[in-house]
């Protein structure tokens, strides 16, 4: 049993096909002076092939995936273009005399070593897109290597170290159903395109390519990261049972999608989807969903090669806004910083970056880049309901600093004759303890509250989520977190301000469960959760909520609540539960 970081949901059985990430042997090829010239030429040629080559990719991942998922591969164009890097490639031709197979090599593995010794998530991303490069020069260069990945067979599920973006985008979804890698990461472009194309991955399982072997059995679960090499007849069994329980429920559950989100005795909850991209808002909406309760603006900046202008921004908000329809849509701002990209850009990046310069902090740091986000969303105002939410906010003086850049900007967009709407609700995440603790005081100054619990766990645990060495610290159910959430929807009671939930606990039946005993009436979450956490609500009642949530107040260890929601959840829709046992 391997445990790894749950990046596309779904679980399949398949057959272990191995790729050994250093599959990629170049040969140091010496030169004469008076073959410089020529190695020149041919890196010109490759680099002019290699860039088409990643055009048509780029077109083939738009077909597939939306333009916004596939700028990932107009970010690698923009590399084959950089300036400095081909003055290093070239400079190893004309300095050391070697190949320009051999100098490209040497140069962009020089720069992925770099990045690679930083020991950082998001400098991971950026070696997977080098080597991505690496690979694609090397076959324009040289020839290109018989790539393993198509002679795959029916049923296979990829084992790597790592996979490139176009590796991943290149599937044949026919016989390749899933892919664990050992590195990676949640923002990881391989991630984000596994996502997008909907096959069932893992990532980060660290060492299962060490003891995986070809035509292994395994299994792969999405959903919670777990991996299987070699499972029991028994375990197979399980998996089996999980699968086809599964594939029956969600059938099942396609019913519900066009019924009212009302428990039993007719309160209305509001279910709303988390997104990432535009595009995905018909998704939401397809499954069930409302409207969108957080969109994750961040990812206009990790899917593409630079900063995005006003215009970007406005035309993806726009979309969303005409997505949308009149319906519920909350943008929160850039959540850059941490584990997303900023640190790339730091001459000596931060030691402990989560508990450093992200989120609102990394946007009142860099004003005229949170002026543009904040116009381009005024902008769209303008064509429909929008709401906007501040990330991370710890203090009193943050919020206020952010809303008078806003005001500035509402000045400058009146100046300037710039319809928007003036009366735009603004609320922030409640992510660390600070925020909840002074709940009622940030009460009187938003118009509505979100409590991000994948955060606020971490920051009150003090455990980093995506560390598998302190994973199992890392628990929703602890009575600390739970009384934070509590006295956050008791300020917004008191202060009649709405409160949601929109991190990835909301998304289980049985944290829903509590989470609506404790006065939530709106959740946010995956799309394709949505379904399934529909139906329970139309299961219960706000009394047995309240009757299990003041139960779990009255509990001191995360063991005791886990074991009481989750009894509590299958006595009312066991049919959810039928195939966990697996689990």
């Amino acid at each position: 049993m391997f445990k790894g970081l749950p990046v596309s949901p779904g679980v399949v059985i398949g057959r272990v096909m191995t790729i050994d990430a250093d599959e990629l042997r170049v040969i140091r090829r010496p030169i004469g002076a008076s073959a410089v010239k020529e190695e020149l030429k041919r890196l010109e040629r490759a680099i002019a092939t290699a860039i088409s080559d990643i055009e048509e990719v780029y077109k083939q991942a738009k077909a597939q995936m939306g333009k916004q998922t596939a700028d990932i591969f107009q970010f690698h164009i923009q590399m084959l273009k950089d300036a400095t890097l081909l003055k290093g490639i070239r400079g190893r031709v004309e300095r050391d005399l070697v190949s320009a197979d051999t100098a490209a090599h040497e140069e962009l593995g020089a720069l992925a070593a770099k990045f690679r010794s930083m020991n950082n998530s998001v400098f991971a991303t950026k070696v997977n897109d080098i080597d991505d490069l690496s690979r694609r020069l090397h076959k324009h260069l040289v020839g290109e290597q018989v790539t393993r990945l198509k002679a795959a067979d029916d049923n296979t599920v990829v084992v790597a170290k790592d996979l490139t973006p176009s590796q991943t985008v290149g599937f044949d979804r026919s016989r390749i159903i899933g892919f664990v890698t050992d590195l990676g990461g949640l923002t990881s472009h391989t991630a984000i395109i596994a996502k997008a194309l909907e096959i069932p991955a893992v990532v980060g399982a660290q060492t299962l390519l060490k003891h995986a072997l070809d035509g292994q059995t395994i299994i792969v679960d999405g959903d919670t990261g777990a991996v299987v090499l070699n499972p029991t007849e028994q375990t197979l069994e399980q998996y089996r049972r999980t699968i086809e329980q599964r594939r029956t429920y969600r059938v099942s559950l396609g019913e519900i999608a066009n019924l009212p989100s009302v428990t039993l005795d007719g309160v209305k909850i509001n279910i709303v989807g988390n997104i990432e991209l535009p595009a995905e808002i018909e998704k939401v909406l397809k499954m069930g969903g409302e409207g969108v309760g957080l969109y994750r603006t961040e990812y206009l900046y990790l899917t593409r090669p630079d900063e995005p202008s006003e215009e970007d921004h406005y035309k993806a908000y726009k979309q969303c806004v005409d997505l949308a329809a009149g319906r519920e849509l909350v943008i929160r701002t850039m959540d850059l910083g941490a584990d997303k990209m900023t640190q790339s850009r730091e001459e000596v990046p931060e030691r402990n970056p989560f508990l450093g310069n992200r989120s609102i902090r990394y946007c009142l740091r860099n004003v005229p880049m949170f002026k543009r986000q904040l116009r381009a969303i005024l902008r769209a105002s303008a064509h429909g309901p929008i709401k906007i939410m501040f990330p991370l906010v710890s203090t009193l003086l943050e919020l206020r600093q952010a809303k008078f850049i806003l005001h500035d900007v509402m000045e400058d967009l009146t100046e300037e004759g710039v319809k928007f709407d003036k009366n735009i609700p603004v609320g922030m995440m409640v992510e660390v303890p600070s925020a909840a603790l002074l709940a009622d005081t940030f009460a009187r100054e938003v118009n509505f509250f979100s409590i991000g619990t994948n955060d606020l766990i971490q920051y009150t645990l003090a455990v980093d989520r995506i560390n598998e060495r302190v994973a199992h610290l890392y628990q929703a159910t602890n009575p600390a977190v739970i009384k934070l959430i509590r006295d956050v929807a008791r300020a917004g009671r008191h202060r009649d301000i709405p409160v949601s939930c929109c991190g990835e606990a909301a998304g289980d039946p049985e944290y829903a469960m509590l989470l609506l005993g404790l006065g939530l009436r709106t959740l946010s979450v995956s799309s394709t959760v949505i379904p399934q956490l529909k139906r329970f609500v139309r299961s219960v009642t706000i009394p047995q909520c309240e009757l299990v949530a003041r139960k779990v107040l009255s509990l001191d260890s995360d063991v005791q609540i886990s074991a009481l929601l989750r009894d509590s959840a299958r006595k009312i829709v066991p049919e959810a539960y039928s195939g966990r046992s697996a689990e």
